[in-house]
């Protein structure tokens, strides 16, 4: 066991799907994995491996922000040598051609978290996706006929801002979409050597004022956990 993940040695799969949500993990694992089996409830965060297409598979809750991933990130790539990290989450649309439930995959992440301003010595660090996982995902949601679309993003430390026009600049410079993970999966796994990949679900619009409820957001958006099943397995 680590400290956050209550897992035995063996008992999490080498990929790994991580929603924010713990309990959109267990609607996941419990409707698209085959004898799935609770790994982890340490503080809430349930996680699950199970079979998919014949291939062991976890899928494991990440709560919501960077700092609380990034706990996560660590103990599963230290403590129990995860060697693919897939983000199923939901994001905000920032352009007003996204619609709710289109599937986005991020490129790259810009952020306002000071993360790796901190890791960094205060310069600049671009975070990316592994190229191999991102081609893979674009192919398998076109063929699944989505809609789907790649490029930038940027992650944030606030939920709440107190400048309700915040976001304009960004989608000014092209980031599709926003939410409070990807930019810190990606950075952390560059640094352990890994293959990591956000895809996103859009769940709401600032720039429309379209949201999704919360229900929708837990149950009606599998289609990113089937596409990152594709080519997990």
């Amino acid at each position: 066991m680590s400290i956050h993940i209550g897992a035995k040695k063996g008992e999490i799969a080498p990929t790994v799907l991580i929603p924010g949500d713990p309990m959109r993990a267990k609607h996941f694992a419990e409707t698209l994995l085959q004898d799935a089996a609770c790994f982890n409830q340490v503080r809430g965060m349930l996680g699950y491996t199970g079979s998919y297409n014949g291939k062991a598979v976890s899928i494991m809750g990440s709560g919501m922000g960077m700092p609380t991933l990034s706990i996560y990130i660590n103990e599963l790539v230290n403590e129990y040598d995860v060697k693919t990290l897939i983000r199923v989450g939901t994001c905000g649309a920032l352009q007003p051609y996204l619609k709710v439930g289109d599937i986005v995959i991020p490129m790259s992440s810009s952020t306002n978290s000071g993360i790796n301003r901190l890791r960094f010595n205060g310069m600049d660090y671009a975070p990316t996706a592994s190229f191999n996982l991102l081609m893979k995902a674009y192919e398998a949601a076109r063929q699944r006929t989505e809609r789907v679309f790649v490029g930038g993003m940027f992650a944030s430390d606030l939920f709440y801002q107190d400048d309700p026009e915040w976001w304009k600049i960004w989608a000014e410079y092209g980031a599709l979409v926003c939410e409070m993970e990807t930019s810190a999966l990606y950075t952390l796994a560059a640094k352990f050597k890994v293959d990591a990949l956000s895809i996103l679900t859009v769940s709401d619009s600032l720039v429309t004022g379209e949201s999704s409820s919360a229900e929708q957001r837990e149950k009606d958006f599998p289609i990113m956990a089937e596409i990152a099943l594709d080519i997990a397995t």
